[in-house]
Order: structure tokens, then C-alpha cells, then sequence
């Protein structure tokens, strides 16, 4: 083998490893998003259920109320 095939070589094997670690990383931080996404969404749906009960509670208080005016005003 002459120099011009070793260094072909050479250069071939130190691209290939460059891209695979490139993908490797680039696959992680993927990873690390997405998982961090799930978090927010996790905690938008608590939110979303806690209103909903908030609501509920709000609109028994809200009759209530209107039941205990119809009972002073009489």
C-alpha cells in the first residue's frame, strides 16, 4: 500500500467515527428533550384536571350562595 491509500484510510475511518459519535450525541440530547417535554406536559395535565375540579367546586358554592340568598330574602 502507497501513502495515498493509507491516508484514504485513515481519513475514511476518522469521518465514519465522526459522524456515528455526531449522531450518538445528537440522538441523546434528542432523547433528553423529549423527556423533558413529557415533564411539562405531565404537569399542564395536573393543572388541567386541578381547574376542573376547581370549576366543579366553584359552581356547588356558587348554588349555595344562591340558595342561602333565597332563604334571607324570604
Amino acid at each position: 500500500m502507497d501513502a495515498t491509500s493509507i491516508i484514504t484510510i485513515v481519513t475514511l475511518v476518522g469521518s465514519s467515527v465522526g459522524t456515528l459519535a455526531g449522531i450518538l450525541i445528537t440522538n441523546k440530547l434528542t432523547l433528553y428533550r423529549i423527556s423533558q417535554l413529557e415533564k411539562k406536559v405531565d404537569k399542564h395535565n395536573t393543572v388541567i384536571e386541578r381547574t376542573f375540579v376547581v370549576e366543579g367546586t366553584c359552581k356547588v358554592l356558587k348554588q349555595e350562595i344562591e340558595d342561602l340568598k333565597c332563604i334571607i330574602n324570604r
